[in-house]
């Protein structure tokens, strides 16, 4: 199949990023962009559909002298049948580098208590906050969708939808109009995205495929925060605004 070759050859990403806290959400958000650190894949916290998964990455950028940027990494992402979720986040190394990149922090939250904590083996201080109920969030914006049907992404079936929006000239920072293309292949089964693909010449071109997906029970472990951090209460105190930005998990 022609998407399968593609995802084989063109598995693309900047950067696996952890979400704040506040910004957690119970459905997958429209892809963000448009330039290289783009948010990593998105976990919704739902009981009932267990599993663990790696997330290949690379980021393609084209520099100012014509020559292309690359970069990869691998990460970690896991949910249980309560709900909980844990997501990971590496460094991006030069292409070629093998194994899996340096653990930069982790993220986990449970739907259940609303508890999300973001620790960090560098520092060995994890930050706790209690998360309020998720708010309604738009679309994502005007563009044109198209629909792409369904396929079959590493055993499961997703359907399709690629975006295509045109920035004016006059705020695209290049002087001329910029297309700006997103793709995304969802899974009803998962309730999350397989496969998300960002093309946008200002920024390169990147894409979060997710890989070796196991429906088993993540161990208990993966959701908890080790021994030995310090844990810091980042709780916002009551009435104290709340961010609403629009990247997802």
């Amino acid at each position: 199949m022609r998407l399968r070759s593609k995802l084989l050859s063109s598995v693309v990403l900047a950067a696996a990023a952890i979400v704040p806290a506040q910004q957690i959400r119970e459905q997958p958000p429209s892809y963000g962009g448009p330039f290289t650190m783009v948010p990593g894949v998105f976990v919704t916290p739902i009981s009932g559909a267990p599993f663990s998964a790696t997330v290949v990455i690379e980021s393609k950028q084209t520099l100012a002298d014509g020559t292309v940027e690359k970069r990869v990494g691998q990460t970690l992402i896991a949910r249980d049948s309560r709900g909980r979720i844990r997501n990971e986040r590496h460094m991006l190394m030069p292409e070629g580098t093998k194994g899996m990149p340096p653990l930069i922090a982790v993220h986990v939250f449970d739907p259940a208590t609303r508890i999300s904590y973001i620790y960090n083996p560098a520092t060995m201080i994890a930050r706790e906050q209690l998360v309020p109920p998720p708010r309604p969030f738009g679309s994502g914006g005007n563009g044109t969708t198209e629909d792409l049907g369904t396929s079959t992404l590493n055993g499961m079936q997703a359907k399709g939808t690629r975006t295509t929006r045109v920035v004016p000239a006059e705020v695209s920072g290049t002087g001329k109009p910029v297309t700006v293309t997103d793709e995304v292949w969802y899974s009803e089964d998962l309730h999350m995205n397989l496969m998300e693909e960002h093309t946008d010449l200002r920024g390169g071109k990147q894409t979060v495929v997710i890989l070796s997906i196991k429906r088993d029970e993540p161990a208990a472990s993966l959701f908890e925060v080790p021994a030995g951090y310090k844990i810091v209460d980042m709780t916002p105190p009551p009435n104290a605004p709340v961010a609403t930005a629009g990247s997802g998990h």
